[in-house]
Parts: structure tokens; C-alpha cells; sequence
């Protein structure tokens, strides 16, 4: 195709490689104007390391970028910025302790004669910005107390503040409830109307179906194909991305549970602010089977979580492992209890960023005899444990185990953890929304990971925000609503409307005729 004026993003032959790892291979990407524009690939294809080329993060080894048909040099996120282009990461780069305001405004702050910020000034441009895309936010609130969702407008509002014409967002449902992602596609379609260029960095099929008018597909780092999205069902659009047929839908048989191996009884949990968070909550989960927990955001299910590990004080009731009572207990305790974690945030409590995959996949394991001798590392049984690993859950890139687990990519971190908290030989794996950040692929390795766990005669309690994860999954399902469960049902007898009935507070006689 030829570079043409048309064309917002125009890149030509881009090929990156980190050591001995080629990331990009001569891959070409046209996005028209005024479009959304979606990247489609596997955990690892290269579509983020695309776009940090695009937003000066990375610089190429080979190729061009062209922007609205004029050749550019992209050197750093300030050229890009100055260019036009803005970039919402997947992992946000907010300041906890700063308002909304003083994070929108960060590095372009509008100053009069004597250097002292004209806050009023700024303050009418971001409400002009929030006002012409639909956006509403709390200016005054500080990030540490706002929703995922809402700190992802603060980014986008942020972006839009510098300029940006050209906005690329990286995986940016992948956090959100249902809910937000109809607000940020929403937003999204006002950014168009007003001739803004969206670039969306996805794996999810329902979205670029939504969202987006063409799709340009990457494979290992290489361009697969560009597509018109209504043409492709998401059935095609999955197969061209991992280059096989992908089962979008799970198969498994009915659950034949056993004894019961978790149980929780009259549970009171109270949050940081001094408020119960968690309200007379009980449950009761069997072996050989998932036990799903479906709710909104918020309604108790960190907290809960916390209580279970060890890690946030119960106020009154009782949590039973094997018939033993581990409220209160130490961490350690209560994960020597066969319990596993996949945890919700894999960058805050699932991994360390800092360190390597290979330490990284024994991080619950380096006092194992097998890894320790006289106090010192094994690292041969540590390096044979991690390439297994990485065999086993197809952790890109192959021999990444001397890596720093932060240069990998997010759904690459989410296999690597989720294999070793299986490896734990758990009776009970707690997995916190378990497919966050995977693409199809890997979401269906996963399931199968999970449904033969429970084949196994392990307990699964699955707690997740996809209601079409909880509902194909799980054999049982509660909703928690306000700290409470307030409704349960067996797998035959939940579908969409009962559940998610229950989850916005309705009534469970409601939600029982629905």
C-alpha cells in the first residue's frame, strides 16, 4: 500500500529484536484516520513492542513510521506526545497520591508569568475535554481511591489534555467491569465522531467486533493479514490469530463432587475505612468441583479474599481448610494448608517484577528442600524446574528463564504464575480472574488447566468479573452483592439474566422466575 495522506499511522518493515529474541519481523501496520483500528495477537505476538515503537518507547532496528503521510522520527514518548500520538498503557502510569487533576495535568502544567500553575485554567480545559467525550470524573478524588475504570478515563483524559489526535490504548478492557466496557466504547465512538485515530491493542473478539472497522492480525512477530472486521466472525478472526482452530465455547463433564474440603460459616470482615465489607458471608466448597462467584466490583470479594489468605483480619466466624479453622492464621500457615493463589493483580501480589522468571516460578518453593541445600540456592533444580514450567504452559519467549519477569508479556506473566501454583499440588486453588490479559488461546489452556484440576478432585474457587467465564465454568454459582451472598444456583439452572439480576441487587425469587 502505498503512504498516503489518508493514513494516520502508516509503519513499514518494522523489526525489532531483544538479544537474541526477534520480536518484530518486517511487520507493516495502515490505519486510516479518523478509524479504530485494532491489533490483534497471541500473549507475546509483538503488538504492544509495535506500538512502544510507535510511542518512542522502543526504537526500531529496521523500518519507517509515517504519520498522515509525512516521514517521522520517533526517538522518545515526547516526540510521539508532540506528534499527536498519546498511549494508555495496560498497566496504568498514575500517582496513587495525587488527585485526578494533579495526575491529568502532569508535565503540562499551565502556568502564568510568575511559574505558579493556573489550576482554573487548566481546570476549564479538562472539563471542556470530559464534556465533549462523554467522560465524568472527580477531579478532586485522589487515584488510590478511584475504580480501575475510572483510572483509565484519567488516562485517556490525560492523553487528550497533551494533544493527542492519534490514541493508542493497550488491552484496555482487560481490567474493566461489563459495564465500564460499554462506557469506554462509548467514548471511544465520540473520539471518532470528533476525527480522533484509535489504535486498540486487544485479543478480546467481542470488542474489536464492536469497536472496530479494521483489524491488523500478528503472529510470533510477524503481520498475518489486515482484515474489514465485519467480514470475519470472531471464529475466523481467533483462528488467524493463533494459527489453529480455537474452541471458543468450554467442553467438559458434569462435576461428581466429593467431600468437602473449604468451608466458610458466618463470616464479618471489615475494609481499611473501618466499614464490613464482608457480611455473615458463608459458603461451602466440595472436592471435584468449581465453585464460581459472581459479582460487581466491590461488593466484598477483595476483602474476602484477603481474609481467606491471611492477610486481612476476620472480625467474627470461622474459615475451615480440611476441617481446620485458619482465620487469622499466619500467610505462610494458611498456604501450607494446600491452598494455592492466582491472584487478581499480577503485578502488585502474583509476581516480582524486579526478579527473574526463574525465581519468580519458586517464590512459594525456595525452602523446599529440593531447592535449598545448607541455605544457599540450587539453582540446577531451580532452572530444571522453571523450563519445565515454561514447557508445560507455553511461556514465551522458549528459554526466557534468566529473564526479568517485567520484560515479558502480561498474559506471558499470567501463564508463568498460573503454572506454579498448580505445581503447589493445591485441595483448594482460589483463582481471581485467571484469564485476565490472555488471548483465546491461552484462556482456553487455561480452562482446561482448571476443569482437569477439578477432574482431579481438586476444589476451584473461581472468582471472576467475565460472567460468561463464571457461567461456562463453574458447577455451582454464588453472587455477592454488598458483602453478602445473596443467591445460589447450580450450573443448569444460571444463566445471564438470573445472575446478573442478583449481581445489581435484585431479589432472588426475581432472579429464580427469570
Amino acid at each position: 500500500m502505498e503512504i498516503s495522506k489518508d493514513y494516520a499511522v502508516q509503519m513499514r518493515g518494522i523489526t525489532k529484536i531483544f538479544g537474541n529474541f526477534k520480536a518484530l519481523d518486517n511487520v507493516d501496520l495502515d490505519v486510516k484516520k479518523g478509524e479504530t483500528h485494532a491489533i490483534l495477537g497471541e500473549n507475546g505476538a509483538g503488538k504492544s513492542t509495535l506500538m512502544n515503537i510507535l510511542y518512542g518507547l522502543y526504537e526500531a532496528d529496521a523500518g519507517e513510521i509515517y504519520l498522515n503521510g509525512e516521514r517521522m522520527e520517533i526517538k522518545n514518548p515526547s516526540c510521539a506526545i508532540h506528534s499527536g500520538i498519546g498511549m494508555v498503557h495496560q498497566h496504568f502510569m498514575l500517582i496513587d497520591k495525587f488527585t485526578v487533576m494533579q495526575n491529568i495535568i502532569l508535565g503540562n502544567e499551565t502556568t502564568d508569568k510568575f511559574g505558579i500553575i493556573n489550576t482554573r485554567k487548566a481546570k476549564k480545559r479538562v472539563l471542556e475535554i470530559m464534556s465533549r467525550y462523554g467522560m465524568k470524573v472527580d477531579l478532586k478524588r485522589r487515584i488510590r481511591s478511584i475504580s480501575v475504570g475510572m483510572q483509565q478515563k484519567v488516562e485517556i483524559l490525560k492523553a487528550l489534555y497533551r494533544g493527542a489526535e492519534i490514541l493508542i490504548l493497550d488491552e484496555p478492557t482487560a481490567v474493566l467491569t461489563p459495564y465500564e466496557v460499554d462506557e469506554l466504547l462509548e467514548i471511544i465512538e465520540n473520539l471518532k465522531k470528533d476525527g480522533k485515530t484509535v489504535i486498540i491493542i486487544t485479543h478480546k473478539l467481542k470488542e474489536i467486533k464492536k469497536s472496530s472497522k479494521e483489524c491488523t492480525i500478528i503472529r510470533k512477530g510477524n503481520f498475518v493479514d489486515c482484515v474489514n472486521v465485519e467480514k470475519e466472525s470472531e471464529q475466523s478472526l481467533a483462528e488467524k490469530m493463533v494459527g489453529r482452530k480455537v474452541k471458543l465455547s468450554v467442553e467438559k463433564r458434569p462435576a461428581s463432587p466429593g467431600d468437602i474440603v473449604f468451608e466458610i460459616k458466618n463470616l464479618n470482615v471489615t475494609c481499611e475505612r473501618g466499614l464490613e465489607s464482608v457480611k455473615n458471608l458463608s459458603m461451602t466448597l466440595r472436592r471435584g468441583e468449581i465453585y464460581g462467584l459472581a459479582g460487581i466490583e466491590g461488593n466484598g470479594q477483595k476483602e474476602l479474599l484477603e481474609a481467606i489468605i491471611g492477610v486481612r483480619h476476620v472480625d467474627s466466624g470461622k474459615i475451615l481448610m480440611n476441617g481446620k479453622e485458619i482465620q487469622n492464621k499466619s500467610t505462610r500457615y494458611i498456604l501450607d494448608s494446600k491452598i494455592s493463589v492466582i491472584h487478581e493483580d499480577r503485578h502488585k501480589d502474583g509476581c516480582v517484577l524486579s526478579m527473574s522468571v526463574a525465581d519468580n516460578a519458586i517464590l512459594s518453593k525456595y525452602r523446599e528442600r529440593k531447592f535449598c541445600i545448607n541455605g544457599f540456592l540450587n539453582y540446577e533444580e531451580r532452572d530444571k524446574f522453571t523450563d519445565q514450567l515454561i514447557k508445560n504452559y507455553d511461556v514465551r519467549p522458549i528459554g526466557c528463564k534468566n529473564t526479568k519477569i517485567r520484560n515479558l508479556s502480561g498474559g506471558n506473566q499470567q501463564k508463568l504464575i498460573i503454572g506454579r501454583e498448580i505445581a503447589n499440588n493445591p485441595d483448594l486453588l482460589i483463582a481471581v480472574q485467571p484469564t485476565r490479559g490472555l488471548d483465546v488461546g491461552a484462556i482456553e489452556y487455561v480452562h482446561k488447566i482448571l476443569i482437569n484440576l477439578r477432574d482431579q478432585g481438586k476444589a476451584v474457587l473461581l472468582i471472576s468479573l467475565e460472567l460468561d467465564e463464571i457461567l461456562d465454568l463453574s458447577d455451582r454459582i454464588a453472587v455477592i452483592y454488598d458483602g453478602s451472598i445473596v443467591g445460589e444456583f447450580n450450573q443448569e439452572k444460571a444463566n445471564e439474566n438470573n445472575v446478573g439480576l442478583l449481581m445489581a441487587g435484585g431479589k432472588f425469587n426475581d432472579a429464580q422466575n427469570s
